[in-house]
């Protein structure tokens, strides 16, 4: 295998922090594979030191290696400043899709029972965010308007991409838009829906309005689901979907752009918290998110030492919490360090073990 360049993207606060433990596990002498890292220094302070320009240029780089990890970041308040990343990098390599998934955390209790995992794909882009706003008239007859936009292309990414990745976790879809109340503009995803049915039929199907789909995920306990959703209805329903777990700390967020037939382009994985300032430099906040961003990434890499890796520190993540190896947000004492150093302690125990039972 040629080896992968991946861009690592630098952040701020417990963000940057976070992402150095992510790195400690995918060190080569810990995980066996030979990966170039690319540096972007994305921290607030230097988004404004070059206007953004930082933020392109590492966009750039996602679309000539494929892939990307990236910190968590501060977007300021304030109208003039410099924004969001995350709006940028999405928009410059046309990323399409945004996946979470909940799973079960050893020794933290479930909402409602919840153990099967739970996947969101949302739209990455459109809809209520980056919509024209305004307002006309005075008084109490002032009037807000919004105008939304979705594109067809996206609803079929959304679309396509839950089915594949159901097919995968050998889960249902379910769920979908409130296409009753807005058969032109959210029925747009439920006809893509549908024809991805039609076209994976071996996949289980059930859509559902978006309103009866966060009721049912109350009772809906003992079968993994791949929920497909517009942009704003899946940021909602990815952070709640999370929390039935007990922990948003227990998932990694995933930004997919794809090629004309709907395979993954470039990939950028990161953490779905932000930057925890009331825990900076205290070393007690949980990196299980942005270690489990890193695992994902492997997964993309045709590659079989990148997926044993992946694999490795997937189970590495969860063993350490099953066994009490845990920060202070799941109930534990383990500092952010200690937890990292059991995770990569087991991660080259399994890879050791695996390659001297090959041939068994």
């Amino acid at each position: 295998m040629n080896m992968k360049s991946i861009v690592v993207m630098k952040g701020d606060q417990t963000g940057q922090e976070l992402l150095e433990e992510a790195l400690r596990v995918l060190d080569p002498n810990v995980i066996g594979l030979d990966l170039d890292f690319q540096f972007y220094d994305l921290s607030l302070e230097n988004r404004r030191a070059t206007q953004n320009q930082v933020v392109h240029e590492a966009a750039q780089a996602m679309k000539r290696t494929g892939f990307g990890l990236k910190a968590a970041t501060i977007t300021p308040e304030e109208k003039n400043d410099v924004g969001s990343p995350n709006a940028i990098l999405r928009k410059e390599i046309d990323g399409k899709v945004i996946i979470r998934t909940g799973r079960r955390i050893p020794g933290v209790r479930p909402v409602a029972g919840a153990f099967a995992p739970i996947s969101v794909i949302r739209m990455a882009v459109g809809d209520a965010y980056g919509a024209k706003e305004w307002r006309e008239g005075d008084g109490l007859n002032e009037v807000a308007y919004r105008t939304e936009t979705i594109d067809r292309k996206t609803c079929r990414a959304v679309a396509e991409f839950a089915f594949r990745h159901a097919k995968k976790m050998k889960a249902k879809v379910f769920g979908g838009p409130k296409y009753t109340v807005s058969p032109i503009y959210e029925g747009m995803l439920k006809e893509e829906m549908d024809e991805a049915s039609a076209r994976h039929p071996e996949v289980r199907y059930e859509p559902q309005l978006i309103d009866a789909t966060y009721a049912l995920l109350l009772n809906s306990t003992g079968e993994p689901l791949v929920i497909p959703a517009l942009n704003r209805d899946g940021d909602c329903l990815s952070d709640m979907v999370l929390q039935l777990f007990g922990s948003i700390a227990g998932s990694e967020s995933i930004l997919i752009s794809f090629d004309s037939e709907f395979n993954p382009q470039v990939v950028m994985a990161e953490a779905p918290h932000g930057t925890a300032p009331s825990l900076f430099g205290k070393n007690i906040a949980n990196p299980m998110a942005m270690i489990l961003a890193g695992a994902s990434l492997l997964t993309y890499i045709h590659d079989q030492k990148a997926i044993a890796a992946s694999r490795a520190i997937y189970e590495a993540t969860i063993e350490a919490v099953h066994e009490g190896i845990r920060t202070a947000d799941l109930g534990g004492s383990a500092t952010t360090t200690e937890f990292t150093d059991e995770v990569i302690r087991k991660v080259q125990t399994k890879l050791e073990v695996w390659t001297t039972l090959q041939g068994f």
